[in-house]
C-alpha cells in the first residue's frame, strides 16, 4: 500500500557514518509513494555520494546554499516551500546545535529556519555527545518549537562502545512521518493500553490462545507516545518489540493481565483495551503434560475469565474507557451491544477471519460511542491508530469535566 503517494519530503542528510542508513530510507520512502528531494551537507558526502542518493530519489542532489543553477528554478526558499515535511536523518550533535541557535551557514540550516512544514529530525552520534547536557538543551529547545525528535535507539555503535546514539531505524522514521499529524495532542494524559493475545495454559507445554499479532495495539501505543501522553503497555506473547517511550509490562493469561490493568489503573487515567482477551481459561491447569491416549478423545473445562473492559468501567477510576469488538458477524451491532452492555465511551469494531484483521499490516474499523458512528476505511495499521487516537482526543475535548 502507497500511503504515501505523492507526499513530497526535503530530507537532509549530515556527517555521520549513519548516512549510509539514508540511502534505504529513501528507497523505502519512494516505493511508498514518496516525492523525496536530497539535501547533503559537506560532511555527509564523506559517508555517501550525491550520486548514490540521485539514484535512488531519481533527483538532483542540493548541497550548496549557493548555486546558480538552483537558484534559477528552485533556491531554497522554493525547496522549502515544495516539501510537506523536513526529514533530517541522520542529525549530528554539530547539525541540532545549529538548528537550536538559529544558525545559517550552509543549506540545510537555512532550510530549517524558512521552512514552515512539519520537521522531524533523527539524531545520531556517539553515546557520549547525545548525552551531553548542551546536546540535551538543544534538543528541548527544538522540541519546545515543535520539531519532532525520532530517537535515537540504544546499541553498538560504530565507535565500539554502547549506549544511545544509534539513528533510529528506517521502519522507526517511517512510523513517525505517519503519526505526526497526532503529535502532542494528549500531552499531560496518562494512558494504559492492553495488546496482543493472552495464553490460557492447559499444561506445562500446552496453551489456548488466538490469532492476536500485537500489531494494532503496539501501533496505538507508540502513536500515543507520539501524542505526548505517557504510556504503559500491558501485553500479552507476541515477537514484536515494545515501541520507545512506553512502560512496558509482559503478561500471559487473562487474569495475569487483568491484575497488571487493575494494579496500574490510577484515577483519571485512560484505558485502551485493544488486546484479544480470551473469554474463557482451562479450568483446571494439569500440573505434568497431558499424556496421548490411543482413540481416546480429551475434554477440557473452561471458566470464564474476568471481564477486564467491565471492571475498568465499573472501577469509575478511569476518564475515559476505549474498547475494540473484533467481529465475525453483526460487527456493528455486536460491537454497539458491547459499547452499551460494558458502559464504555467509545469502541473500535473490525471484521475478523478470513484473512482480516489478525496479523495484517493494514485493517478497516468503525468507531462508535453512544452518539457517533465513524467509519475509517482500509489503512496501514500505523495510520489507523494514528486516527483512532486523533479521534479520543477530539472526544476527550467534549467530555464534561
Amino acid at each position: 500500500m502507497q500511503d504515501f503517494m505523492n507526499k513530497k519530503v526535503v530530507l537532509g542528510i549530515c556527517g555521520g557514518i549513519a548516512a549510509y542508513k539514508s540511502a534505504y530510507l529513501v528507497r523505502e520512502l519512494t516505493r511508498l509513494g514518496a516525492i523525496v528531494r536530497v539535501v547533503m551537507t559537506q560532511s555527509a558526502q564523506q559517508f555517501i555520494t550525491p550520486l548514490t542518493m540521485q539514484a535512488l530519489s531519481g533527483h538532483e542532489v542540493r548541497s550548496e546554499r549557493f548555486d546558480t543553477q538552483a537558484e534559477r528554478a528552485m533556491g531554497h526558499i522554493e525547496l522549502a516551500r515544495w516539501a510537506d515535511v523536513l526529514l533530517i536523518a541522520p542529525a549530528t550533535a554539530n547539525c541540532i546545535a545549529k538548528l537550536a541557535n538559529g544558525l545559517a551557514d550552509d543549506l540545510l540550516s537555512t532550510l530549517y529556519l524558512v521552512t514552515e512544514t512539519p520537521v522531524l529530525i533523527c539524531p545520531a552520534m556517539n553515546r557520549s555527545m547525545w548525552a551531553h547536557p548542551a546536546t540535551k538543551a538543544n534538543c528541548q529547545t527544538l522540541a519546545e518549537r515543535g520539531v519532532v525528535i525520532v530517537g535515537p535507539e540504544e546499541g553498538a555503535q560504530a565507535c565500539g562502545e554502547f549506549g544511545y546514539g544509534r539513528m533510529s531505524e528506517v521502519d522507526n522514521i517511517i512510523e513517525a512521518l505517519r503519526l505526526y499529524d497526532v503529535h502532542q495532542s494528549l500531552k499531560g494524559q496518562k494512558i494504559i493500553i492492553t495488546a496482543g493475545p493472552t495464553r490460557e495454559m492447559i499444561d506445562p507445554v500446552r496453551y489456548v490462545s488466538n490469532h492476536s499479532s500485537g500489531k494494532m495495539g503496539y501501533a496505538i501505543a507508540a502513536a500515543a507516545v507520539m501524542a505526548g501522553a505517557e504510556v504503559t503497555l500491558i501485553s500479552g506473547p507476541t515477537a514484536r518489540s515494545s515501541p520507545e517511550g512506553v512502560t512496558f509490562q509482559h503478561v500471559d493469561s487473562a487474569t495475569d493481565m487483568f491484575n497488571a490493568v487493575m494494579g496500574a489503573l490510577q484515577p483519571g487515567m485512560i484505558f485502551i483495551g485493544a488486546a484479544a482477551v480470551a473469554d474463557y481459561g482451562v479450568a483446571h491447569f494439569a500440573e505434568h503434560k497431558l499424556k496421548k491416549k490411543d482413540n481416546a478423545t480429551l475434554t477440557l473445562q473452561l471458566a470464564p475469565n474476568p471481564d477486564i473492559l467491565a471492571a475498568v468501567a465499573k472501577s469509575g477510576k478511569a476518564s475515559y474507557v476505549v474498547g475494540f469488538a473484533a467481529e465475525t458477524e453483526n460487527v456493528l451491532k455486536n460491537a454497539k451491544d458491547k459499547l452499551l452492555s460494558k458502559k464504555l465511551n467509545m469502541i473500535v469494531a473490525n471484521r475478523v477471519g478470513n484473512g482480516l484483521g489478525f496479523d495484517s499490516d493494514e485493517n478497516a474499523v468503525t468507531v462508535l460511542t453512544s452518539e457517533s458512528s465513524l467509519e475509517l476505511s482500509l489503512m496501514h495499521k500505523t495510520q489507523l491508530a494514528g486516527q483512532i487516537i486523533a479521534i479520543l482526543a477530539t472526544n476527550l475535548q467534549n467530555v464534561p469535566q
